[in-house]
């Protein structure tokens, strides 16, 4: 419901990283996030979002789109899809509405949205591009990651190149009982994808992310799939979907792409009644973003919401993270 807010506010945080973390685009050592507060003085509703840099985003964009639109009156999420473009900001203050609803209501976002909640889901977690060597010893130091115990699943991140195989068979090596995903964020070509695919699906690689740049992903119309492969870079919202169909199996949902909550979960209903299943993917970021986030992932197929393992700290009230499985996140987080 529509509700007038006293306050709009919106600020950066900068989050260190206990380790550079690298991808076929570059590395960073730090997450920048912006939290927006929203409040009528009585609840307060919280959000954040991960400006990108790969849709020309900066903190600065991202702030001076917030402020654009605090004078806004009787603003509610389902306005804010109309007023702000699919991205960090809209995403940052979607999901502070939800949350203050939620307070101002004295429910949860589940109850508010009408979708299923379990009580632990399963992620993955993301083994930084580097060397075969390095990416071996860090699937084995995973296993004493902060809250994970002996990750079940593990994200490679992959870069183009003539290491690849390399990479993911020194991971295999290491884990042989984990459940692998990769991910190459745009950097493959064709020749490298039908090079390497028939290796991988014999070191039981079980999904492939965004092999292709998304402005040339149609070559996999014409490729072979014996590995399901997911749309990232390619799949930001609802309006995606159709020219999808025939080049994925997989859908990756971040709410940092669609926006938000609100078309996320909207997202997430379009593509599976379209054939797709679902990956709820994140930024590196805090515990705030991935809580919206972690709700969709009950009702996905695989699960990728290790933002927060990969910070020095989180936040007060962070998500619980135990063996791999993430609980559900508190009133005092969000929602």
């Amino acid at each position: 419901m529509p509700t007038s807010f006293l306050s709009i506010e919106a600020k950066e945080e900068i989050w260190p990283l206990k380790q550079p973390f690298r991808i076929s685009r570059g590395s960073r050592t730090e997450a920048r996030v912006v939290v927006v507060a929203v409040s009528n003085g009585k609840h307060v509703g919280r959000g954040e979002g991960i400006p990108l840099a790969r849709y020309n985003q900066s903190t600065a964009s991202v702030l001076a789109q917030i402020e654009s639109i605090t004078g806004e009156k009787n603003l509610d999420f389902h306005e804010l899809q109309d007023l702000l473009a699919p991205g960090a900001a809209r995403n940052a203050l979607d999901c502070a509405l939800w949350d203050f609803e939620a307070k101002a209501f004295g429910k949860r976002v589940w109850e508010l949205a009408n979708i299923p909640i379990v009580p632990e889901v399963e992620t993955s977690f993301t083994i930084s591009l580097d060397t075969p060597e390095k990416m071996s010893a860090a699937a084995s130091a995973a296993a004493f990651a902060q809250g994970f115990g002996a990750p079940r699943i593990l994200k490679l991140k992959l870069g183009g190149d003539d290491l690849d195989l390399s990479r993911v068979q020194a991971v295999r090596e290491t884990a042989p009982a984990a459940r692998l995903l990769i991910d190459a964020n745009e950097s493959w070509s064709p020749s490298h994808y039908r090079e390497i695919v028939p290796a991988l699906k014999e070191l039981r690689v079980e999904l492939i992310e965004q092999p292709f740049p998304a402005d040339s992903d149609e070559v996999l119309e014409t490729l072979d799939h014996p590995i399901p492969v997911c749309a990232d870079e390619s799949c930001h919202t609802t309006a995606d979907l159709p020219r999808l169909t025939n080049r994925y199996e997989v859908i990756n949902v971040k709410l940092d792409k669609s926006g938000g909550f609100t078309e996320a979960l909207r997202l997430c209903t379009r593509a599976e009644e379209s054939g797709f299943k679902l990956l709820i993917g994140c930024m590196v970021c805090t515990s705030l973003a991935i809580a919206p986030a972690r709700l969709l992932a009950s009702i996905s197929e695989w699960v990728d919401l290790d933002g927060p393992l990969l910070l020095t700290h989180d936040r007060d009230h962070g998500l619980n993270y135990h063996s791999g499985e993430i609980g559900i996140p508190s009133p005092e987080l969000w929602g």
